[in-house]
């Protein structure tokens, strides 16, 4: 079952109105006079991190894409839960960990260790305040808006690629993103929609497309990319790179540097648009369990 459709099966189960109905990055929880935003998100050895990497880098990199689902809402971390598989590194992912932790001011809660199984698996759920209310979501976009990206895209496909093949590049893009939550933070009273970019731009943007009931159209040679030219295609379908994909009214001024890298229009027969043609439906838009 690819991941798409067990969330379609999550869908018909009772959900909570904070839920969103599985459409966002994040839960919206109300509680008394408070607006919090939770999120969960998982890293599976040989899936999401190489056997050989600093275990350092790999609880940065946990820590570090719920802060960017938070920084997609607006949000302020306020502490998180980790789900940890015991191993002969532990003291290094401890050190990433605090590492982390102190960086982005956000205190560890408590959590769950266990042992066992081929794979080291690590989990954690993030919970954030809100700074602006109505919490922005995937599923505002209106046709005529422009659509925007934070920074290029690619360098975590370099960086993976240079940890793979061992060539001793610059891997750090892919080892410890960068969560953009102050320009989150900026960001939520201004756009119509926003997520972040870490299954890959086009996947991305098709989803923002699909839950606003929107179609996006992007034009290639806008968007910015960290790799030669001639890897364009990968760096729009790669993901990892953590920018902040939104969209806002035509002309809005807004707070932080951001290009427009297209524009939204009316439901069209394929949500996602690239230089105005449908993708390959062959091609992968971005990655997918």
């Amino acid at each position: 079952m690819r991941e798409s459709d067990f969330i379609a099966l999550l869908q018909k189960l009772p959900l909570h109105p904070a839920a969103r109905n599985l459409q966002d990055d994040c839960a919206i929880l109300e509680v008394g006079g408070e607006t919090l935003v939770i999120t969960h998100d998982t890293m599976v050895e040989g899936v999401h991190f190489l056997p050989d990497q600093d275990l350092a880098d790999v609880a940065w990199k946990l820590v570090a894409t719920n802060l960017s689902d938070l920084a997609a809402k607006g949000a302020a971390p306020v502490g998180i839960l980790l789900s940890h598989s015991l191993s002969t590194a532990d003291d290094r992912f401890a050190a990433g960990l605090s590492e982390v932790l102190e960086t982005y001011r956000c205190p560890l809660l408590g959590g769950d260790t266990v042992s066992g199984g081929a794979s080291r698996t690590y989990g954690a759920t993030l919970i954030g305040r809100a700074t602006h209310c109505p919490v922005p979501s995937r599923s505002g976009a209106n046709a005529g808006d422009g659509v925007y990206l934070t920074g290029p895209v690619g360098a975590a496909m370099l960086g993976f690629e240079a940890l793979r093949n061992k060539t001793g590049a610059d891997a750090s893009a892919f080892l410890r993103p960068l969560p953009l939550l102050a320009e989150g933070q900026a960001l939520a009273p201004h756009v119509t929609a926003i997520m972040d970019v870490s299954d890959g731009l086009l996947l991305d943007a098709s989803r923002i497309a699909k839950a606003s009931g929107v179609s996006i159209d992007i034009d290639a040679a806008r968007v910015p990319i960290a790799v030669p030219e001639s890897r364009r295609d990968d760096a729009m379908r790669w993901g990892d790179d953590y920018q902040l994909l939104f969209t806002a009214p035509a002309g809005a001024k807004l707070p932080v540097a951001a290009t427009q890298i297209g524009t939204v229009g009316p439901a069209n027969d394929s949500p996602i648009l690239l230089d105005g043609v449908a993708p390959d439906g062959n091609s992968p838009l971005g990655y997918s369990h």
